[in-house]
């Protein structure tokens, strides 16, 4: 089949119409299967090595400790592989590309699931995006502090300005496979605040004296912190849009992104577990949340470091928001020429509007570390675990054995309890932290 036959194939609408009920998979604005499994890798890498990772130091390993971090980020590592597996196995179920992950649902349980997966999907991708916004924020911010420690710059104020960035990139790029360059990028930018945060944490912890590793907290408030930190474990490494991210790759659309897949869980990982590990090492229990404000050198690397942080946490924002861009570009027509002043007077004041409420939920609520527990408490165990299993199981429960279909009803049962703790986790976090500072609060 040629590529233009591909495409017509996979853009068509599809209603599915059977027990499940109607549901009526759109068209969409944006392109597919013309990227390479290679810049998919690189999407996916991006993700796991976006600015975050200078966060995980302080909000992972902090309160699991040496035993629980370095177990569980292993952990989460080969769960996290094996359930985005699972979806990218399913994503011609039926002889037909699921582009979304809410067609997919659709098409295996019908319309409700198809609607409560969007819904889910949405809160997950909302709360990435702030978090993103959030860390743009405090690398302004940390850069201003480096030159000027006066405290005219306030973070609210840094994450406005983040957020205005974003939303004249969000502006400037149509769709994912219009990245192209900037992911390259992309790429230099992660390269540069993980090798300048590896290196100075480093020569801190040779120089510093032993350092106190024990678990901060005590009683109930110890216990919250670390259910808190397991949701953090799932969010490092799942997106909530593996489907929107297959769907950009070329046939073999299974084999090749499993290939991605490989990549992003091997080679990928490895500059997050080097700044993760050096972090904590250097400086244990007291590691910031975020980890270049608690390096020491230069001025002038510690601002290079958190001006690519900055600028790699904008491109970053754009992969996660790019489903809702698909969403809205693809229902309200539009298409054709990204310059085209209809297009581009749409992508300002849609697109634009979306960032800036992401911008004011980031002002408001600026604890980095509680928003990445209660994302991965409400929406990441969900959708990349409960969800990939259960789908995995119903459609191909004809073809598993009974070992294979308990095991998938362990993981259901398992990861179904996790998010209900972790959930109330967050928000007891939340609640705490809002206390002790207030809302728009200058961290």
């Amino acid at each position: 089949m040629g590529k233009g036959n591909m495409e017509l194939e996979t853009n068509k609408v599809y209603d599915y119409e059977d027990a499940r009920g109607d549901v009526e998979v759109p068209d969409t604005a944006h392109q597919i299967s013309t990227d390479s499994w290679f810049q998919v890798a690189f999407i996916l890498t991006t993700g796991i090595n976006s600015a975050f990772v200078l966060g995980y130091p302080g909000t992972v390993m902090v309160p699991l400790g040496w035993i629980g971090g370095v177990i569980g980020l292993i952990l989460a590592t080969m769960v996290s592989l094996y359930a985005n597996a699972l979806i990218a196995y399913l994503h011609e179920l039926g002889g037909q590309r699921h582009i979304r992950y809410r067609d997919l649902a659709g098409f295996i349980y019908g319309k409700k699931a198809y609607n409560l997966t969007w819904v889910l999907q949405y809160i997950n991708l909302f709360m990435i995006n702030t978090g993103y916004i959030i860390l743009a924020g405090s690398a302004l911010k940390a850069t201003y502090v480096l030159f000027r420690d006066d405290g005219l710059l306030k973070l609210p104020y840094c994450i406005a300005i983040g957020g205005f960035v974003c939303a004249m990139f969000a502006i400037c790029i149509p769709h994912l496979s219009a990245l192209g360059i900037w992911l390259g990028f992309s790429t230099v930018f992660s390269l540069a605040y993980i090798v300048i945060s590896f290196v100075l944490s480093l020569k801190d912890g040779l120089q510093s004296p032993p350092r106190d590793y024990e678990i901060p907290g005590d009683g109930v408030s110890k216990i919250f912190t670390i259910i808190g930190a397991s949701a953090n474990l799932v969010f490092a490494f799942n997106t909530g849009m593996l489907p929107e991210i297959q769907a950009t790759i070329r046939q073999p659309v299974v084999k090749n992104m499993m290939k991605a897949l490989y990549f992003q869980f091997t080679v990928g990982v490895l500059p997050l577990y080097l700044v993760v590990f050096t972090g904590y090492w250097a400086y244990g229990s007291s590691t910031e949340v975020y980890l270049l404000n608690s390096v020491n050198g230069p001025v002038w690397v510690k601002a290079s470091a958190n001006i690519t942080a900055f600028l790699q946490s904008v491109i970053a924002l754009h992969i996660f928001a790019s489903p809702m861009y698909e969403f809205l570009d693809t229902k309200y027509g539009i298409k054709g020429s990204a310059l085209n002043a209809k297009n581009l007077s749409f992508r300002v004041v849609v697109r634009g509007g979306y960032l800036a409420f992401n911008t004011f939920v980031a002002a408001f609520l600026p604890f980095l570390g509680d928003f990445m527990s209660l994302t991965g408490a409400i929406s990441t165990f969900p959708l990349t675990f409960i969800l990939a299993n259960h789908m995995y199981l119903k459609a191909k429960k004809d073809k598993l054995n009974s070992s294979q279909k308990l095991w998938h009803r362990f993981n259901i049962g398992f990861f179904a309890i996790m998010p209900l703790a972790a959930t109330i986790s967050a928000i007891r976090l939340i609640s705490v932290d809002s206390k002790t500072y207030h809302v728009f609060a200058d961290l």
